[in-house]
């Protein structure tokens, strides 16, 4: 089975080639896209396809798109990258599978409060990643699993945090394409995973005390031990995903 690993930016790519010998010298073709160029590695295609959801559905979609042009159709898409994290459930340099993919921001203000697109009677707001693929690649990592909000702008205060989490309880972690990536993914029939590594709290934005390093290292050692349960994992195998 092929893998599309989706991250923002090349250095979070890097830190996922680096799993499969990439961005230190090891073989890899490149083959480029609209905006875009994948990095492959074996069975798993990395690409960088920008900040954002809309980036983000746009460069994966793409992606899915020109799969006909690999050696095997895209069985998977994992969307990865570092994260700011609520901490202390789930530390600077942890690491984190979605079970739930949430669009945060997605939805409407009102006097009462937030209301996802959902309550607005459209759209949707979240996407459950197969949960055996969920449990596989977290005993794999040891990370924690939880839902991982996407948003459109990083949050930079405590009320901020404090009313995702209201909105949100139980969210681990805050990212910025894990629902774009889902969403293509999904109008594709391909079933989608979202890995992040945590390089900051969420809250008040102090750049001194984020660990970006460490979540890169991390992410890095994330897909050397997740690698064999992605690349086999299997949906028709796993009726429940």
């Amino acid at each position: 089975m092929r893998v599309l690993v989706v991250t923002a930016v090349p250095v979070e790519r890097d830190a996922v080639t680096r799993a499969f010998g990439g961005a230190l010298g090891g073989t890899e073709e490149r083959v480029s896209l609209p905006g875009a160029e994948l990095h492959r590695h074996g069975a798993f295609d990395v690409l960088a396809g920008g900040a954002g959801p809309a980036a983000a559905a746009a460069a994966t979609a793409f992606a899915l798109a020109s799969g006909a042009s690999a050696p095997a159709p895209y069985g998977l898409v994992v969307s990865a990258g570092i994260g700011g994290a609520f901490t202390p459930v789930t530390p600077l340099g942890s690491l984190i599978v979605a079970d739930g993919i949430v669009a945060a921001d997605l939805g409407a203000e009102t006097a009462e409060g937030f209301l996802p697109v959902t309550a607005l009677g459209f759209g949707r707001d979240r996407f459950a990643p197969p949960p055996a693929l969920v449990r596989e690649v977290a005993a794999a990592t040891g990370a924690a699993t939880g839902p991982v909000l996407t948003v459109s702008t990083v949050t930079g205060t405590a009320e901020r945090a404090g009313a995702l989490l209201a909105a949100h309880p139980g969210a681990l972690a805050e990212a910025m394409e894990g629902f774009g990536v889902a969403e293509a993914a999904a109008r594709a029939g391909v079933p989608v995973l979202e890995v992040r590594a945590v390089s900051n709290a969420v809250g008040p934005r102090d750049r001194d005390a984020w660990r970006i390093g460490d979540a890169l290292a991390a992410l890095t050692d994330a897909f050397e031990a997740a690698a064999p349960v992605l690349e086999g994992w299997n949906s028709h195998d796993n009726p429940e995903g």
